[in-house]
């Protein structure tokens, strides 16, 4: 591999670390803020600079660029702290799904309120109970005519509180495997029969929240894909999810707060350092990989959990450096205390290494 970067890409990182700046002088800097940092001005501005659905194919109304312009920006956005939750979940998930299974209608209907940024979408997938074990889902979508019922809760869904629409899996049939019997279907947000609580963190975060659905209706028409078949629609998305570069630079920021803070006399502080800085740069080449389609399948779960333990390891560097102030209440310690969700968002690592083991490394399971 080519590990240096054109003089193309060279400019779009600093024309993206401008913007990141100028975002961050004008909305705020936020510690992960691909989760944590949601303006929805900054996302309209997103999609007036087009770049929201920068990859998506030009037919669809995106920019058609190569999936390493992405990787570029966002890590350049992510990394200084501008607020890209408004539209980073669209970006990144709803739309490649509509563009994969939507119907011609749906991409219409959907596509290009996305891409300007005016639409917020979550993500209805971990329930109570089912931990990372999306196939024990239980909300249920029952069909009356030309409409869905659907009945159940979910749980730790990012922005339910302020999204227009949620990208709902849910389960169509209870015969068969657990793994069938899933759809994908779209709900509005104001729907009647929904109700939503939001969970706030140690870190006093919000974006976490309860989905409550009780006979809510809405059409046939917004099932995305085939009905009952969607597991494998959801394992698609989850490749987007687990292997992005949001799993490696979303504390980037105050780690360089922090090596520029620390003691670099220190012989133990220097190899630390070395250490962080040589899994940064693995961790980025995993991403690579995944962003260039040159992992095997299922690798993002290697990727992920890499990724996000390195967080977790930056977090706790700058704890380390920060000594006794790191007690005190501020953005940075509430980003330090934020790390423990790192690897448990998207799934927990010991799922990831489960993952790996069985659907990479073809290793047996064991006898039950």
């Amino acid at each position: 591999m080519e590990f240096t970067w054109t003089e193309e890409q060279q400019t779009l990182r600093k024309e993206a670390r401008e913007f990141a700046r100028a975002a961050v002088e004008k909305h705020g800097w936020h510690a992960d803020s691909w989760i944590n940092g949601y303006s929805k001005e900054f996302a309209r501005e997103m999609g007036e600079k087009g770049w929201i659905g920068l990859t998506w194919p030009a037919e669809y109304g995106g920019g058609g660029r190569p999936a390493i312009d992405r990787l570029i920006i966002g890590e350049e956005l992510i990394a200084a702290g501008a607020p890209l939750a408004a539209m980073w979940f669209a970006d990144r998930q709803m739309g490649p799904a509509l563009i994969t299974f939507g119907r011609e209608d749906q991409q219409a209907e959907f596509l290009p309120n996305m891409l300007t940024g005016e639409t917020t979408w979550c993500i209805g997938m971990s329930e109570p109970n089912s931990g990372s074990d999306l196939a024990s889902l239980v909300t249920s979508a029952r069909r009356e005519g030309d409409e869905f019922v659907i009945n159940g809760q979910k749980i730790w869904t990012s922005f339910g509180a302020l999204a227009d629409y949620c990208y709902l899996i849910c389960r169509t049939s209870s015969e068969g495997p657990p793994h069938a019997g899933i759809s994908e279907v779209i709900v509005p947000m104001d729907s009647d029969g929904i109700e939503v609580r939001t969970i706030k963190d140690m870190t006093t975060n919000r974006h976490f929240t309860e989905v409550f659905f009780t006979d809510v209706r809405v059409p046939v028409h917004n099932l995305v894909g085939i009905e009952g078949n969607a597991f494998k629609q959801t394992m698609r998305q989850l490749e987007h999810e687990r292997g992005g570069i949001d799993r490696l630079v979303s504390n980037q920021a105050i780690y360089q707060m922090a090596v520029e803070r620390a003691d670099r006399s220190d012989p133990l502080i220097r190899q630390e350092i070395a250490a962080l800085e040589s899994a940064y740069r693995i961790g980025r080449i995993l991403v690579i990989r995944e962003v260039l389609q040159q992992a095997p399948s299922g690798f993002s779960a290697a990727t992920k959990c890499f990724c996000t333990e390195h967080e977790w390891r930056v977090a706790q560097f700058v704890a380390r450096v920060l000594g006794p102030e790191a007690t005190l209440w501020n953005e940075t310690t509430k980003a330090i205390a934020y790390a423990p969700g790192y690897t448990i968002m998207g799934g927990t690592s010991n799922v990831m290494r489960n993952i790996l083991g069985e659907r990479v490394l073809g290793l047996p399971r064991e006898p039950r």
